[in-house]
């Protein structure tokens, strides 16, 4: 086997599919969101605004968790020192968990190192807590709940995406007797579209399935505290386990799953990916503390990025760029080719500073690719107005269709 010659031909194949992703290398200034240094491969330096970032709300500049951290770190070190079980539970652990159970009303949260890891090791170790379990997933879920349902060894059952009655059809399908659990996203990252939450939650409830829901893109944006488009709804009360992120509108690291005290306890003993996983450092459990907290009662912050995508939005509407709108705070914009997303991002770069990366597969189906801009409380009505007339260059560069997509 000649390794080398195998590897240069994995790598060749994204090249030539026009879906090679590069890293360009970024240094955030604090209060200086959402600009940001560009260091080119050459050494020199240009000023960009991000546009592609997950720190929805600026939360990772925010004084009240920096202020948080930097105690945090003064008083106990840099690192946790073990994993929770061995040494690496701490009072700034503890105080993250009660804010996250607080958060979604229910009696405990689990902490993990990342939303992927949360959904990975939870979704993976539920098989054995209830065997014969079967789960039914939304096909459009995050990589994180398919590799842990894939890797639970249990029965699982594919649903097309926010279709109902394909839900229903496979509930109805199988053994009454079976445990059953219905696994699915609040906010779609790459659609921005949002589930049926309470139909659902009905179908679970009719065919005695728990309910497993990530709100990873909804907690912090949507909600009275911030907990998510279940508590917008009001349904967080008819949802079993809900996993979400520290590391996007919370603006810091980690991740978790909050539920009864007894679930969390058992996912706790049973769960590989926390048992053996170095738990975070006591500085990242406090500013992530300190942060949901804070947007508990920041309703201006959600409420002006709201407005913030709106505005964006309404603006590329009007030059016929095809935006999918789903009424969420994300704004994908469609190319339909790899080659041409991987230019527009280059150029956007290059010459007008702003910076957000080209979507392509697997992330999204071949012929979907796309800009996916993530506009924040902190972007200003100068970057809204600079992105859009840069766009409105670029396209007509690019001679791409300007034809909307249906909402």
């Amino acid at each position: 086997m000649d390794y080398e010659a195998q590897l240069d031909g994995a790598l060749k194949r994204l090249h030539d599919e026009g879906r090679y992703r590069t890293f360009i290398d970024i240094e955030r200034r604090k209060g200086n969101f959402p600009k940001a240094t560009w260091v080119k491969p050459d050494g020199s330096e240009k000023e960009i605004t991000v546009w592609c970032g997950n720190d929805y709300l600026g939360m990772g500049q925010h004084p009240v968790v920096l202020e948080a951290m930097h105690e945090a770190l003064d008083a106990t070190g840099a690192g946790s020192g073990g994993t929770r079980n061995i040494s690496g539970t701490t009072v700034y652990h503890k105080r993250l968990e009660a804010e996250l159970a607080d958060l979604h009303r229910k009696e405990a949260a689990l902490v993990f190192t990342s939303a992927y890891i949360a959904n990975d090791a939870t979704l993976s170790t539920l098989p054995k807590l209830f065997p014969g379990l079967i789960i039914y997933s939304d096909e459009l879920n995050h990589a994180s709940m398919i590799e842990g349902i894939k890797r639970n060894g249990g029965a699982k059952r594919i649903w097309r995406h926010n279709d109902l009655a394909h839900l229903r059809e496979l509930l109805a399908a199988d053994d009454p007797a079976a445990p059953k659990l219905i696994a699915f996203e609040s906010v779609y990252s790459m659609d921005g579209d949002i589930c049926p939450m309470e139909e659902i939650c009905d179908l679970a409830q009719e065919f005695g399935a728990l309910t497993y829901l990530d709100e990873v893109h909804a907690v912090g944006m949507y909600g009275a505290r911030g907990a998510g488009v279940a508590e917008k709804l009001g349904l967080m009360g008819r949802i079993d386990i809900i996993n979400a992120t520290l590391a996007k509108a919370y603006g810091v690291m980690g991740g978790y799953i909050a539920a009864t005290a007894k679930m969390c306890d058992a996912i706790r003993s049973y769960a590989p990916g926390f048992i053996f996983t170095t738990s975070l450092p006591p500085a990242v459990a406090a500013g992530a503390a300190a942060s949901v907290k804070y947007l508990k009662t920041a309703q201006h912050l959600r409420d002006k990025q709201q407005e913030h995508a709106r505005i964006l939005k309404t603006r590329l509407r009007a030059m016929g760029l095809p935006i999918i709108d789903r009424g969420t705070h994300i704004v994908p914009v469609h190319v339909g080719d790899p080659v041409h997303c991987k230019k527009i991002s280059d150029m956007l770069l290059e010459h007008y500073g702003i910076y957000v990366q080209p979507i392509n597969f697997p992330t999204v189906p071949r012929g979907t690719e796309r800009l996916r801009f993530t506009p924040s409380p902190v972007h200003s009505f100068d970057d809204i107005d600079h992105l859009v007339r840069a766009m409105d260059k670029l396209w007509s560069h690019c001679a791409l269709n300007r034809a909307e997509l249906s909402a």
